[in-house]
C-alpha cells in the first residue's frame, strides 16, 4: 500500500515558516540553502523540486519516491503569488480547499472533501508514495494518516512561526522509529522516521 509521507523542512525549534506564513525560501526568506543541501535533494528527492527549479538546475530525473503531491490552499497560494499555477507539473497535484471555487490550472485538482477520506482512497490506488508538502494545517489534519516523516532539519532557530503540524493540531502523542539519517557538512540533517506500530506506541 502507498504511504503518506510528510516531507518538510523544519528549524531546530520546530517551525516550518515564520509567523506570517510567507515562503521562507523566497527572495526575502530566511532559510539557508547551502550547496550540499541542494545537491542532496537533487540526488535523493528530485521530484520534490518545483518545475522552474528543475528546469534551471537541469534536473530531469523522475524520482523514485513520489508521484502525487498534496497541498493546502495557503501553501498553494504562495506559488500563485509568483505566477506558478502548478509548481509540480511532473506530479499529480491536489490542493485541499473549501473556498477555492475552481482550479487556476487544469492540471491541479482542487479538493473540497475531507483530506482523511481522500488520502485513504489514494492509498488504495496503485502508485508511488504520496507527499504532503504542507502547509502545517493540512499536515495537522492528516496527522492520523501520516506513515513517514522526512524532516530536513536546518541549523536554524527562529523563535516563533508556523509549527510542524500547524497551530490547530490536536494533542495526540505518537512514537516514530528512526529509519535513516544523513548529516551534511553544512549542518543540515535529513531525518527519516516511520510510524511505530500500535503495540510499540502503547508499550
Amino acid at each position: 500500500m502507498r504511504r503518506l509521507v510528510y516531507y518538510i523542512a523544519a528549524t531546530l525549534d520546530g517551525f516550518i515558516a515564520g509567523p506570517d506564513g510567507a515562503d521562507p525560501t523566497g527572495p526575502d526568506g530566511f532559510w539557508p540553502i547551502p550547496e550540499d543541501y541542494l545537491r542532496h535533494i537533487i540526488a535523493e528527492y528530485p521530484e520534490t523540486l518545483p518545475g522552474p527549479a528543475r528546469q534551471a538546475l537541469g534536473v530531469a530525473a523522475e524520482g523514485t519516491r513520489f508521484d502525487t503531491v498534496l497541498e493546502g490552499r495557503h501553501s498553494y497560494e504562495l506559488g500563485l503569488k509568483v505566477g506558478l499555477t502548478d509548481a509540480y507539473p511532473h506530479l499529480r497535484h491536489l490542493v485541499f480547499s473549501r473556498t477555492l471555487a475552481e482550479s487556476p490550472d487544469p492540471a491541479v485538482q482542487v479538493v473540497p472533501d475531507d483530506p482523511i477520506a481522500v488520502v485513504r482512497e489514494l492509498k488504495r490506488q496503485p502508485g508511488k508514495d504520496i507527499w504532503v508538502i504542507g502547509g502545517g494545517a493540512l499536515a495537522g489534519a492528516l496527522y492520523p494518516e501520516i506513515d513517514r516523516l522526512i524532516v530536513k532539519l536546518a541549523p536554524l532557530t527562529v523563535g516563533a512561526g508556523i509549527p510542524l503540524f500547524g497551530r490547530d493540531a490536536v494533542f495526540e502523542p505518537r512514537t516514530w522509529r528512526l529509519a535513516e539519517h544523513t548529516v551534511l557538512d553544512s549542518g543540515a540533517i535529513f531525518l527519516t522516521y516511520t510510524r511505530a506500530t500500535a503495540a510499540t506506541e502503547s508499550a
